[in-house]
Protein backbone atom coordinates (compact mmCIF):
# COMPACT_ATOMS: atom_id res chain seq x y z
CA UNK A 1 0.00 0.00 0.00
CA UNK A 2 1.27 3.44 -0.91
CA UNK A 3 2.30 5.52 2.11
CA UNK A 4 0.68 8.95 1.84
CA UNK A 5 2.00 12.06 3.57
CA UNK A 6 0.25 13.09 6.82
CA UNK A 7 0.25 16.85 6.27
CA UNK A 8 -1.75 17.82 9.37
CA UNK A 9 0.82 16.03 11.56
CA UNK A 10 3.53 18.43 10.42
CA UNK A 11 5.39 19.81 13.41
CA UNK A 12 7.15 23.17 13.54
CA UNK A 13 6.61 26.49 15.29
CA UNK A 14 3.34 27.87 13.89
CA UNK A 15 3.26 30.75 16.34
CA UNK A 16 -0.08 30.20 18.09
CA UNK A 17 -1.91 27.41 19.85
CA UNK A 18 -5.59 26.86 18.93
CA UNK A 19 -8.16 26.73 21.71
CA UNK A 20 -10.66 24.55 19.86
CA UNK A 21 -10.56 22.78 16.53
CA UNK A 22 -12.80 19.97 15.31
CA UNK A 23 -16.14 19.31 13.66
CA UNK A 24 -19.58 20.89 14.01
CA UNK A 25 -23.13 19.79 13.30
CA UNK A 26 -22.48 16.07 12.85
CA UNK A 27 -25.83 14.27 12.89
CA UNK A 28 -25.60 10.76 14.26
CA UNK A 29 -27.89 8.15 15.88
CA UNK A 30 -27.42 7.93 19.63
CA UNK A 31 -28.85 6.22 22.70
CA UNK A 32 -29.63 8.13 25.89
CA UNK A 33 -29.70 6.22 29.17
CA UNK A 34 -33.05 6.21 30.99
CA UNK A 35 -34.28 4.76 34.27
CA UNK A 36 -35.67 1.75 32.42
CA UNK A 37 -33.03 1.26 29.73
CA UNK A 38 -32.20 3.55 26.82
CA UNK A 39 -33.99 5.81 24.35
CA UNK A 40 -32.89 6.05 20.72
CA UNK A 41 -32.62 9.48 19.15
CA UNK A 42 -30.72 11.43 16.50
CA UNK A 43 -28.10 13.76 17.96
CA UNK A 44 -26.24 16.72 16.54
CA UNK A 45 -22.66 16.83 17.79
CA UNK A 46 -19.95 19.48 18.01
CA UNK A 47 -16.59 17.92 18.87
CA UNK A 48 -13.41 19.90 19.57
CA UNK A 49 -9.90 19.51 20.94
CA UNK A 50 -7.11 21.97 21.65
CA UNK A 51 -4.11 22.11 19.31
CA UNK A 52 -0.57 23.09 20.40
CA UNK A 53 1.38 25.75 18.54
CA UNK A 54 3.84 23.22 17.09
CA UNK A 55 1.23 21.08 15.30
CA UNK A 56 -0.20 22.12 11.94
CA UNK A 57 -3.61 20.49 12.24
CA UNK A 58 -5.76 17.95 14.02
CA UNK A 59 -6.99 14.66 12.55
CA UNK A 60 -10.60 15.49 11.63
CA UNK A 61 -11.46 11.93 10.61
CA UNK A 62 -10.73 10.68 14.12
CA UNK A 63 -13.74 12.56 15.54
CA UNK A 64 -16.07 10.59 13.30
CA UNK A 65 -14.15 7.38 13.98
CA UNK A 66 -14.64 7.99 17.68
CA UNK A 67 -18.42 8.34 17.59
CA UNK A 68 -18.62 5.39 15.19
CA UNK A 69 -16.73 3.24 17.70
CA UNK A 70 -18.88 4.17 20.70
CA UNK A 71 -21.25 1.38 21.70
CA UNK A 72 -23.55 2.22 24.56
CA UNK A 73 -25.98 4.74 26.01
CA UNK A 74 -24.90 8.23 26.97
CA UNK A 75 -25.32 9.51 30.53
CA UNK A 76 -23.31 11.51 33.06
CA UNK A 77 -20.63 8.81 33.50
CA UNK A 78 -20.35 7.48 29.94
CA UNK A 79 -20.14 10.99 28.49
CA UNK A 80 -17.05 11.64 30.60
CA UNK A 81 -15.49 8.40 29.39
CA UNK A 82 -16.38 9.27 25.78
CA UNK A 83 -14.67 12.66 26.02
CA UNK A 84 -11.63 11.31 27.84
CA UNK A 85 -11.09 8.67 25.17
CA UNK A 86 -11.60 11.27 22.43
CA UNK A 87 -8.81 13.50 23.76
CA UNK A 88 -6.54 10.47 24.06
CA UNK A 89 -7.31 9.41 20.48
CA UNK A 90 -6.42 12.89 19.21
CA UNK A 91 -3.41 13.38 21.55
CA UNK A 92 -4.98 16.55 22.94
CA UNK A 93 -4.74 18.17 26.37
CA UNK A 94 -8.26 19.63 26.28
CA UNK A 95 -11.53 18.61 24.64
CA UNK A 96 -15.21 19.50 24.44
CA UNK A 97 -18.28 17.72 23.10
CA UNK A 98 -21.79 19.13 22.84
CA UNK A 99 -24.53 16.69 21.89
CA UNK A 100 -28.03 18.09 21.28
CA UNK A 101 -31.02 15.83 20.71
CA UNK A 102 -34.81 15.51 20.96
CA UNK A 103 -35.95 13.48 23.95
CA UNK A 104 -39.42 12.06 24.63
CA UNK A 105 -41.03 11.90 28.06
CA UNK A 106 -44.12 9.77 28.68
CA UNK A 107 -46.86 11.81 30.36
CA UNK A 108 -50.09 10.68 32.00
CA UNK A 109 -53.13 12.94 31.69
CA UNK A 110 -54.35 14.19 35.10
CA UNK A 111 -57.97 12.90 34.98
CA UNK A 112 -58.42 10.32 32.24
CA UNK A 113 -55.01 8.74 32.76
CA UNK A 114 -54.42 8.54 29.02
CA UNK A 115 -50.74 8.39 28.16
CA UNK A 116 -48.84 10.31 25.50
CA UNK A 117 -45.33 11.41 24.62
CA UNK A 118 -44.03 14.95 25.11
CA UNK A 119 -40.89 15.95 23.24
CA UNK A 120 -38.28 18.24 24.77
CA UNK A 121 -34.97 19.48 23.42
CA UNK A 122 -31.98 18.42 25.50
CA UNK A 123 -28.21 18.58 25.33
CA UNK A 124 -25.14 17.21 27.07
CA UNK A 125 -21.99 19.34 27.08
CA UNK A 126 -18.76 17.93 28.45
CA UNK A 127 -15.43 19.71 28.86
CA UNK A 128 -12.12 18.17 29.86
CA UNK A 129 -9.05 20.29 30.48
CA UNK A 130 -5.72 20.05 32.26
CA UNK A 131 -6.54 23.16 34.31
CA UNK A 132 -10.21 22.66 35.25
CA UNK A 133 -10.64 18.91 34.97
CA UNK A 134 -14.03 17.44 34.05
CA UNK A 135 -17.15 19.59 33.65
CA UNK A 136 -20.61 18.49 32.58
CA UNK A 137 -23.70 20.54 31.70
CA UNK A 138 -27.22 19.30 31.09
CA UNK A 139 -29.66 21.57 29.27
CA UNK A 140 -33.37 21.11 28.63
CA UNK A 141 -35.98 23.25 26.91
CA UNK A 142 -39.33 22.40 28.49
CA UNK A 143 -42.75 23.66 27.33
CA UNK A 144 -45.16 24.80 30.04
CA UNK A 145 -48.28 26.97 30.41
CA UNK A 146 -48.21 30.38 32.08
CA UNK A 147 -51.25 32.48 33.02
CA UNK A 148 -50.93 36.23 33.65
CA UNK A 149 -51.68 37.31 37.27
CA UNK A 150 -52.42 40.87 36.17
CA UNK A 151 -54.90 39.76 33.52
CA UNK A 152 -56.66 37.56 36.06
CA UNK A 153 -56.86 40.39 38.58
CA UNK A 154 -58.27 43.06 36.26
CA UNK A 155 -60.52 41.02 33.96
CA UNK A 156 -64.14 40.03 34.57
CA UNK A 157 -63.90 36.99 32.27
CA UNK A 158 -60.89 34.73 32.66
CA UNK A 159 -57.27 35.68 31.97
CA UNK A 160 -54.87 35.43 29.06
CA UNK A 161 -52.47 32.51 29.10
CA UNK A 162 -49.84 31.17 26.76
CA UNK A 163 -47.27 28.50 26.21
CA UNK A 164 -43.83 29.24 27.64
CA UNK A 165 -40.46 27.66 26.98
CA UNK A 166 -38.29 27.14 30.03
CA UNK A 167 -34.57 26.67 29.37
CA UNK A 168 -32.57 25.13 32.20
CA UNK A 169 -28.81 24.78 31.88
CA UNK A 170 -27.17 23.16 34.91
CA UNK A 171 -23.55 22.28 35.66
CA UNK A 172 -23.60 18.97 37.52
CA UNK A 173 -21.23 17.22 39.89
CA UNK A 174 -23.40 14.07 39.97
CA UNK A 175 -25.97 12.42 37.73
CA UNK A 176 -29.39 14.00 37.12
CA UNK A 177 -31.97 12.70 34.67
CA UNK A 178 -33.62 14.77 31.97
CA UNK A 179 -36.99 13.92 33.51
CA UNK A 180 -35.93 15.35 36.89
CA UNK A 181 -34.89 18.66 35.40
CA UNK A 182 -38.00 18.99 33.25
CA UNK A 183 -40.18 18.20 36.26
CA UNK A 184 -38.73 21.12 38.21
CA UNK A 185 -39.84 23.48 35.43
CA UNK A 186 -43.29 21.89 35.22
CA UNK A 187 -43.94 22.07 38.96
CA UNK A 188 -43.24 25.82 39.06
CA UNK A 189 -45.35 26.72 36.01
CA UNK A 190 -49.02 27.64 35.97
CA UNK A 191 -49.58 24.19 34.48
CA UNK A 192 -47.62 21.52 32.68
CA UNK A 193 -48.16 20.60 29.04
CA UNK A 194 -49.42 17.23 27.75
CA UNK A 195 -49.33 15.63 24.32
CA UNK A 196 -52.87 14.25 24.61
CA UNK A 197 -55.85 15.37 26.71
CA UNK A 198 -59.49 14.30 26.93
CA UNK A 199 -62.25 16.76 27.85
CA UNK A 200 -62.02 16.17 31.63
CA UNK A 201 -58.26 16.69 31.38
CA UNK A 202 -58.70 19.93 29.42
CA UNK A 203 -61.01 21.22 32.15
CA UNK A 204 -58.42 20.27 34.76
CA UNK A 205 -55.46 22.00 33.08
CA UNK A 206 -57.51 25.13 32.32
CA UNK A 207 -58.58 25.47 35.95
CA UNK A 208 -55.15 24.52 37.24
CA UNK A 209 -53.54 27.35 35.25
CA UNK A 210 -56.22 29.82 36.38
CA UNK A 211 -55.63 28.93 40.02
CA UNK A 212 -51.86 29.20 39.64
CA UNK A 213 -51.03 32.45 37.76
CA UNK A 214 -47.34 33.23 37.13
CA UNK A 215 -45.47 36.15 35.63
CA UNK A 216 -42.34 35.34 33.65
CA UNK A 217 -40.44 36.73 36.64
CA UNK A 218 -42.24 34.31 38.98
CA UNK A 219 -41.27 31.38 36.80
CA UNK A 220 -37.52 32.00 36.78
CA UNK A 221 -37.37 32.95 40.47
CA UNK A 222 -39.23 29.89 41.71
CA UNK A 223 -37.29 27.51 39.47
CA UNK A 224 -33.98 29.10 40.52
CA UNK A 225 -34.83 28.70 44.20
CA UNK A 226 -35.57 25.01 43.64
CA UNK A 227 -32.32 24.45 41.72
CA UNK A 228 -30.26 26.14 44.43
CA UNK A 229 -31.43 23.49 46.91
CA UNK A 230 -30.04 20.61 44.83
CA UNK A 231 -26.46 19.84 45.89
CA UNK A 232 -25.74 18.15 42.56
CA UNK A 233 -25.89 21.54 40.81
CA UNK A 234 -22.83 23.79 40.96
CA UNK A 235 -24.21 26.56 38.73
CA UNK A 236 -27.17 27.18 36.47
CA UNK A 237 -28.91 29.47 34.02
CA UNK A 238 -32.72 29.63 34.04
CA UNK A 239 -34.60 31.33 31.21
CA UNK A 240 -38.29 31.68 30.47
CA UNK A 241 -39.74 32.93 27.20
CA UNK A 242 -43.50 33.48 27.30
CA UNK A 243 -45.01 33.55 23.81
CA UNK A 244 -47.58 36.20 24.63
CA UNK A 245 -51.12 35.61 23.37
CA UNK A 246 -52.08 39.32 23.43
CA UNK A 247 -48.83 40.80 22.05
CA UNK A 248 -46.69 40.21 18.98
CA UNK A 249 -43.60 39.91 21.17
CA UNK A 250 -42.45 37.54 23.91
CA UNK A 251 -41.85 38.22 27.59
CA UNK A 252 -38.47 37.01 28.82
CA UNK A 253 -36.51 36.60 32.06
CA UNK A 254 -33.16 35.02 33.00
CA UNK A 255 -31.33 34.19 36.22
CA UNK A 256 -27.70 33.04 36.43
CA UNK A 257 -26.31 31.54 39.64
CA UNK A 258 -23.13 29.85 40.84
CA UNK A 259 -22.66 28.05 44.12
CA UNK A 260 -20.08 29.74 46.37
CA UNK A 261 -16.65 28.17 45.90
CA UNK A 262 -16.48 26.77 49.41
CA UNK A 263 -19.74 24.88 48.87
CA UNK A 264 -18.95 23.31 45.50
CA UNK A 265 -18.56 19.56 45.63
CA UNK A 266 -14.96 18.54 44.95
Amino acid sequence: MEILPDVQATQQDFGLAIDQVGIKALRFPASIATASGAQSTVATLDMYVSLPSDQKGTHMSRFVEHIEAFDGAFDFASFQQFLSEMTTRLHAADGEVCMAFPYFIRKTAPVSGVQSLLDVQASFTGRLSAEQGWQFELEVKAPVTSLCPCSKQISRYGAHNQRSEITLRVALNAAMSIEELVRIAEEKASCEVFGLLKRPDEKWVTERAYENPKFVEDLVREIALALREDSRIDRFVVESENFESIHNHSAFARIRWQRPAASVTA
